[in-house]
């Protein structure tokens, strides 16, 4: 449920009438299994198409689990186990974030009590919270996305209604994403009893966070200043992709998303990067090998097999969260969760076109797709133109 804001007013107007009907319980359940479509088995549990002229895919791949997807389309690409039940670590923290990030302003601030950092788990990441201390909601978010902070996560949760009315939140919104593989025991992504997730379900998160523009730019945040104990200290990143760190270059479009790490998960990692005007998202969880940097490089050869793709195959099957288009070189804008984001916003997401996947709603907003993708190219012709829980 999307308008560029530059069409015309009729058809915004239409625009508007067939998103009234739509929302993301309207998502198609079958589409959850949609990674079964025209795929060719190259290895165990893996799908790729195997079309002459496609690109091979990386060798040396050990994640339980891993999927490659394009976010603008929401086209798979290649998947291994992608519905495989895993524990998350702190890429859950995606969940967490599109959940409660629209809910306070940046500038809020909260004066931390010790109920707010009551019962975080042992060994957690933090970022350095104290109580007592008066932090903004941006102080927070950052103390997430850089440092994957679990105090800075229960001060936010406690600041939604509490550790659990959070945990159900993010629940019921990876239920309207159709994220079904996903179970949230804690909100942070600290290893609990029954706690999982998938690298399909991980991927929708990711492009459903970055439909919203504070996660967008939290997530590719590689430095920034957060209060300490002694007055303001600089943080960094734990992306080692995304900053260029412990051995690794930053890679070519980065974008970011979210990296973790438990004893129970292995290492985990969401990455975007977007090249030659497309953006990969990529899913890589718990990598078997023993090489320093496993995750990255995996997540890193994966995301070049995807750009070596292009126009070269065909997709194993569908994202169906939904997805907003590009303006140029603009930031990413993928729409899920655009309910949300336009009730935060009180009107609907700038840049956007709406793309759902089949079923009633889905096939009269494709239909109103192709309509206003008419009316653009006619106008066109006028104008002649990448921590441990």
């Amino acid at each position: 449920m999307a308008i560029d804001a530059r069409v015309s007013k009729k058809a915004a107007a239409m625009t508007l009438i067939a998103a009234a009907a739509v929302s993301l319980t309207s998502i198609p359940a079958a589409a959850h299994d949609s990674t079964s479509r025209q795929p060719a088995a190259v290895g165990a549990g893996m799908q790729a198409v195997a079309a002459p002229g496609t690109p091979r895919l990386p060798g040396g791949l050990s994640a339980l689990s891993w999927m490659v997807a394009d976010a603008d389309t929401g086209s798979v690409l290649a998947a291994k186990n992608a519905h495989r039940k895993l524990p998350p670590a702190s890429t859950l923290k995606t969940l967490f974030a599109v959940t409660v990030l629209p809910k306070f302003s940046g500038g809020a601030v909260r004066r931390v009590s010790s109920a707010d950092l009551a019962g975080i788990g042992s060994g957690s990441s933090v970022v350095g919270v104290k109580e007592g201390r008066r932090y903004t909601v941006a102080d927070l978010w950052r103390g997430v996305f850089l440092r994957s902070g679990n105090d800075a996560v229960h001060v936010l949760a406690a600041m939604n209604g509490g550790w659990r009315t959070t945990a159900q939140e993010m629940q019921e919104t990876a239920a309207k994403l159709g994220a079904r593989d996903t179970t949230v025991k804690s909100p942070d992504g600290y290893d609990a009893p029954g706690q999982v997730s998938s690298a399909y379900d991980l991927t929708v998160f990711a492009r459903a966070g970055l439909a919203n523009d504070d996660f967008a730019r939290y997530c590719a945040t590689t430095r920034a200043a957060f209060p300490g104990a002694g007055g303001t200290t600089m943080i960094e990143n734990t992306n080692r992709i995304l900053v260029g760190s412990h051995g690794l270059s930053r890679y070519p479009g980065i974008i970011g998303v979210k990296n973790g790490y438990t004893s129970k998960a292995g290492n985990t990692l969401i990455a975007a990067a977007r090249r030659n005007g497309r953006t990969l998202l990529v899913t890589v969880l718990n990598p078997q090998s023993n090489a320093t940097n496993a995750v990255y490089k995996e997540a890193g050869s994966l995301l070049d097999w995807g750009f070596d793709t292009a126009g070269k195959t065909q997709p194993v099957g569908t994202l169906h969260a939904v997805r907003t288009a590009y303006d140029g070189d603009a930031p990413l804008h993928p729409v899920a969760a655009e309910v949300t984001k336009a009730t935060a916003r009180g009107g609907p997401p700038r840049n956007s076109t709406l793309v759902l996947g089949a079923g009633g709603a889905g096939v009269a907003a494709l239909g109103l797709g192709a309509l206003l993708g008419r009316w653009r190219q006619a106008r066109g012709r006028r104008k002649q133109e990448g921590g441990a829980a």
